[in-house]
């Protein structure tokens, strides 16, 4: 039988006969139904007419992306380390070559993921590469596919090893979880963030939203909780959800100025 995979957000759910009704994660008001009504497509399809493309961000980091877009087109990263590699995030493709191409990168020793919407097929990801899959417990009642390998963590902050580190920032979603790589840009630091701080188009800044979609704001107590969450870590650059979203410098300025020019913005100060 297959997991079915909803069209519009990615989320996988378990294997069944029929695919469910409806998808949990897209009536909740952070995503939406398509315009199209509920739509559901399989990894064999997607297999059939997509692939993934790799790419070097920078060295010990590389970006896997599905072409043509699927569901809201992110892509996935993964850091090279010699405590063994990390992907962070996932995309609904993964297939042979995929697998293939990874393994010459040395594999992936373990899955972290940042947020619901992009869980995707992190349990065939991390059958793929008998990897674990780190969520953080916050957000447990959102994985619509439960699987031993994923470990809930709990708290502020958990250490993957070599300088790696997942924060719980909250904000988008109460687990939202963004990973500081402390030997990226150079040694630097690299913030790898999704949209739980998400890079806009004018890249000096970022943003924090409760939904993208429907343009939910959050309130002025979760900025400064995300903005004081984040200070003590050091990083130059940040790594947004997608191919382009990437501030290359200042990133601890861009998130400092972007919370108080959001809060400005929400308090009419």
């Amino acid at each position: 039988m297959p997991a079915y995979i909803c069209k519009t957000c990615g989320s996988q759910y378990p294997e069944s006969s029929m695919p469910p009704d409806p998808c949990p994660i897209c009536q909740d008001e952070r995503q939406y139904v398509g315009w199209n009504g509920q739509e559901w497509t399989t990894l064999d399809e997607l297999r059939a007419g997509h692939r993934n493309e790799i790419r070097a961000c920078e060295a010990d980091l590389f970006g896997i992306g599905t072409t043509p877009q699927v569901a809201i087109g992110q892509r996935a990263l993964l850091i090279r380390s010699s405590t063994g590699n990390i992907l962070w995030d996932c995309t609904p493709l993964v297939d042979t070559a995929t697998v293939e191409a990874v393994q010459k990168l040395d594999g992936i020793h373990g899955i972290a993921v940042s947020h619901p919407h992009f869980y995707s097929t992190m349990v065939e990801w991390a059958h793929a590469f008998d990897a674990p899959i780190y969520v953080h417990a916050a957000d447990r009642p959102h994985v619509m596919r439960p699987n031993p390998a994923i470990t809930y963590w709990d708290g502020e902050s958990k250490p993957l090893g070599e300088g790696m580190t997942l924060i719980n920032a909250g904000g988008h979603f109460a687990g939202g979880t963004v990973l500081h790589w402390a030997a990226g840009a150079g040694g630097r630091g690299v913030l790898l963030s999704a949209d739980i701080v998400n890079v806009v188009r004018d890249r000096r800044y970022v943003s924090f939203m409760y939904s993208y979609p429907n343009l939910i704001p959050l309130p002025a107590r979760t900025i400064r909780q995300i903005a004081a969450t984040l200070e003590p870590f050091r990083f130059q650059r940040i790594y947004g959800g997608w191919w382009d979203s990437i501030t290359p410098e200042g990133g601890e300025e861009a998130v400092r100025l972007s919370a108080e020019r959001y809060i400005r913005a929400i308090e009419g100060t």
